[in-house]
């Protein structure tokens, strides 16, 4: 498989020792070079004679297969790994069962799998909930149009850059005759390299780019500044017309600058990212040029690839140390293919939940160091195989990504997507704030739908909570206002069969889980003061139903919640009789919430305890004053599910 490349080492002046090897010890050499295709033969003649094979041959069978990008056959080795080490199998080899599955539409399995491994990491358990969520939303968007592109060849093509004049700059393997026809091992095609085409023009037929400067080896993946006079582009380690290698013998990748002028590039220098030991590539500038972007394996990273930014210097110099953008972006999976436009970074990643193999992801840059949980993009830019190296134009009308999905013409193609014509008729906009301080909340959710048109996008508030949406005409649309750990907040906006005036102003608030329910030991609980009866009795007083409105108002802001009522008493009376008038109240207490609106269902039940859980030391036989027993008569009321929190 082509993508993956440009972060894998190169084979240089590998030599076997001698025929007389053990046929293991072949098929790991073959391996360690790249030579996945004779691996597999051998792995697999040793699997099939032996009838419990070492382990070792199973991952390197497995990871051969998913390397060459036989998700079916790798998805067979991995699954024989997950049977006999289960979750101790290991992160990286759930990450790629996971994907393996997906890409055979096996999605059902695919999550009893993922989940069940991060039962017990609840924060990254619930990360990938909100994905899970935020991501079949979005399966059904039709937005944008997509497009095969007439240039794409039987091989590989992807990255795609802008260029002058509506042209794109893309990285191939369509031509053999280079590098004295040497083939990488890796996929069995021919070395990189960078062409420019006219897409619009279905006659133009792609010509090599930037000729005068390009190498016998690896050549992609490119980004030009705004101007189109610098260039940063993903080659290997050579010099004097020979890999340069690592002291493994292997050639990484690195990224080098230079200037463009008529077509040529031109004072070509390396940047102060790269290193022999590992591979910097996929450059991407950030909407200012002050920025770049660049996925690596450099150690210290999160998983196979990540994601890092560096600060640039007038003439395009790399300046600071490398940046990982950290757990919001990067996972124990591969993240690569930055591209940044107006603070939203596009990126694709097999370690986020998506649709199988690579898929494009987008997050809002809140900051240099912080970003909005990756949203998956949908169809029809993602499918159940890879899709990556996403570029987009800053209006976000038009752009490319590749993908080797079924239905292309080669290994890899490039395809365009188009925003189609708007039947917006009404700007609705306003901010979000939080119902108890009426501050802002910022980067709330917006979910956008209609009966006629289904989901049309979700939105990002922005970082002082204001919102501004574009709503079709002659609709009943329906906006779902929510973030983690806020109410969910829903309301009707109609539009008419013609252009409307704006609408401003318009105040949506949210309300914090925080604010409402407090934890107690390992309980959640409804935020109330002591509810009060009358001496002996168990109806409903006055007092008791100012607290009783902060239980309506918890359960109407979360529509999902679901409580346990508990009632107490003091010690003065009888076991038995306290017993019975505690469990009088708990049942007084419930009726009144249903009889308020409250399904009888969120109750699951409404007990008394009398004084079987005083909470001091006010027991039988001891002397209290009133306020202290008065401590012990209480209405706890909590919390069983909320699945308002998965959002």
């Amino acid at each position: 498989m082509k993508i993956k490349l440009l972060f894998t080492y190169l084979v240089f002046g590998a030599v076997f020792t001698s025929y007389s090897q053990t046929k293991e010890t072949r098929a790991n050499e073959y391996f360690e070079n790249f030579k996945y295709d004779k691996a597999i033969e051998l792995y697999t003649d040793i699997a099939n004679r032996t009838r419990k094979p070492e382990i070792s041959v199973i991952q390197n069978l497995a990871d051969s297969y998913f390397n060459m990008g036989d998700y079916t056959n790798a998805e067979k080795w991995f699954s024989k790994l997950y049977v006999l080490k289960g979750n101790e199998v290991g992160e990286n080899n759930i990450i790629k069962l996971v994907q393996c599955l997906k890409t055979d539409l096996d999605v059902d399995r695919a999550n009893e799998v993922l989940f069940s491994y991060y039962e017990d990491q609840n924060r990254l358990k619930m990360i990938l909930a909100q994905q899970k969520n935020l991501d079949s939303l979005l399966l059904t968007d039709s937005k944008y149009q997509m497009d095969t592109l007439s240039f794409n060849s039987p091989k590989s093509d992807f990255s795609p850059a802008f260029y002058r004049d509506g042209k794109i700059v893309f990285s191939s393997t369509r031509d053999s005759i280079k590098a004295g026809g040497k083939i990488y091992p890796w996929n069995n095609q021919p070395y990189l390299d960078l062409f420019v085409t006219q897409p619009a023009n279905i006659y133009d037929i792609p010509e090599k780019f930037a000729v005068n400067r390009l190498s016998d080896f690896h050549d992609a993946s490119v980004v030009l500044s705004k101007d189109k006079e610098r260039i940063y582009i993903t080659r290997n380690y050579f010099k004097k017309g020979k890999l340069e290698a690592n002291k493994e013998g292997l050639s990484n990748m690195q990224i080098v600058k230079g200037s463009l002028y008529n077509g040529e590039v031109n004072d070509i220098i390396e940047l102060s990212i790269n290193d022999k030991d590992f591979s910097c590539g996929h450059p991407a500038l950030s909407s200012n040029g002050r920025y770049l972007y660049f996925t690596s394996n450099m150690p210290g990273g999160y998983g196979g690839s990540d994601i890092y930014v560096v600060a640039l210097s007038r003439d395009g110099r790399a300046v600071s140390e490398p940046m990982n953008l950290g757990p919001a972006i990067n996972t124990k999976g591969r993240e690569m293919f930055p591209y940044v436009v107006n603070d939203v970074l596009y990126f694709s990643s097999d370690g986020h939940y998506g649709l199988g193999g690579l898929d494009l992801f987008k997050s809002k840059i809140i900051s240099k160091n912080e970003y909005s949980l990756p949203i998956n993009m949908g169809r029809p830019f993602n499918s159940n195989m890879d899709d990556f190296s996403l570029i987009i134009k800053e209006d976000f009308a038009k752009g490319y990504f590749a993908s080797n999905r079924m239905g292309g013409v080669g290994d890899d193609d490039i395809y365009s997507f188009e925003k189609m014509a708007p039947v917006d008729c009404l700007t609705y906009s306003g901010q979000v704030l939080n119902e108890l301080t009426k501050e802002p909340i910022p980067f709330a959710n917006i979910e956008v739908k209609n009966s006629k048109d289904g989901l049309r996008e979700i939105l990002l508030a922005d970082e002082n909570g204001n919102y501004e949406i574009q709503l079709p005409c002659d609709r009943q649309n329906r906006l779902v206002f929510f973030k983690e750990r806020y109410s969910k907040k829903t309301i009707l906006v109609a539009t008419t069969k013609e252009p409307q005036e704006p609408s401003f102003n318009n105040v949506i608030y949210l309300t914090p889980y925080d604010m409402i329910v407090e934890n107690d030991g390992n309980v959640d609980k409804i935020i109330v003061d002591p509810i009060y009866f009358d001496y002996d009795k168990s109806t409903i007083t006055s007092r008791a139903e100012i607290e009783l409105k902060k239980v309506l108002f918890a359960m109407q802001q979360f529509p999902d919640m679901r409580i346990k009522i508990e009632s107490h008493t003091d010690s003065r009376g009888s076991d038995s009789y306290n017993l019975k008038l505690s469990d009088d109240r708990a049942k007084s207490t419930r009726d009144y919430l249903i009889l308020n609106g409250i399904e009888q269902n969120r109750i699951l039940s409404a007990a008394g305890y009398g004084e079987t859980m005083l909470i001091n030391e006010c027991r039988n036989g001891v002397k209290c004053s009133d306020q202290e027993h008065l401590v012990n008569r209480r209405s706890d009321f909590i919390v069983i599910n909320n699945k308002e929190l998965s959002k």
